[in-house]
């Protein structure tokens, strides 16, 4: 593990990602959103399509967590599904590239035993990241080989639409840092600084957070939601 990559411990990562449909769908904004992110005490960055990472990385030197979202007809699957995403991603060089890493087949069928192996035969250095649902599918990932575990999709797939991160003292992620041998990173639905707080105690290697930081819209929504 370098340097870069050891620096993330016990520390937070913001994403910061803007769709097309999102008011600050921008690679100029983005770079400046990660820079503010930087100054408010961020050690890494998780940011979406190698455009967006470009221009983060001319404003911070930080790890970067790269992925591109991606939809595929009759797919569920949508976060780095192929090979072309993993191939974009590497002309920027993210120190980690995360993939879905659910029970779901990606386009074509493939699944996520076979794309693992495909990635790590064409790119056997890169630092690979797991976005799981389940605690089956992270011990899966787990046991693939990925260097980071991730708890992403808790709550957005059809296998775990009932399941809150949060739940029973984040119940989910412990018996998965309990059970991995590769470093879990929490992320999905932390969305206050006493959560951040309590994943790191629990043994989170490091801890993800997006739209609570860098959705404006939504936070706006919360705010707004309170004097309806």
């Amino acid at each position: 593990m370098n340097e870069k990559i050891e620096s993330l411990k016990g520390k937070l990562i913001v994403s910061c990602q803007a769709l097309p449909d999102e008011p600050l769908h921008s690679s100029f904004i983005m770079g400046r959103m990660a820079l503010a992110a930087k100054q408010g005490g961020a050690f890494g960055i998780r940011a979406n399509t190698k455009e967006d990472i470009a221009e983060i990385k001319k404003m911070v030197d930080l790890p970067i967590i790269g992925i591109v979202k991606r939809d595929f007809e009759n797919c569920e699957v949508y976060i780095t599904p192929t090979m072309q995403e993993v191939d974009e991603l590497m002309e920027v060089k993210p120190e980690i590239i995360a993939l879905d890493a659910t029970g779901r087949l990606r386009p074509n069928g493939v699944t996520l035993y076979d794309f693992f192996h495909q990635v790590k035969e064409k790119y056997p250095d890169q630092l690979l990241m797991a976005d799981c649902s389940t605690i089956e599918e992270a011990l899966h990932a787990d046991e693939l080989g990925f260097d980071f575990i991730g708890t992403t999709m808790v709550g957005y797939t059809e296998q775990s639409k009932n399941d809150k991160i949060e739940a029973n003292d984040f119940e989910i992620l412990r018996t998965i840092i309990s059970k991995a041998k590769h470093k879990v990173i929490a992320e999905g639905n932390i969305d206050t600084p006493e959560k951040v707080k309590r994943v790191i105690e629990l043994g989170a290697y490091s801890v993800v957070v997006g739209s609570i930081i860098t959705r404006p819209q939504l936070i706006t929504k919360k705010f707004a939601s309170a004097l309806k």
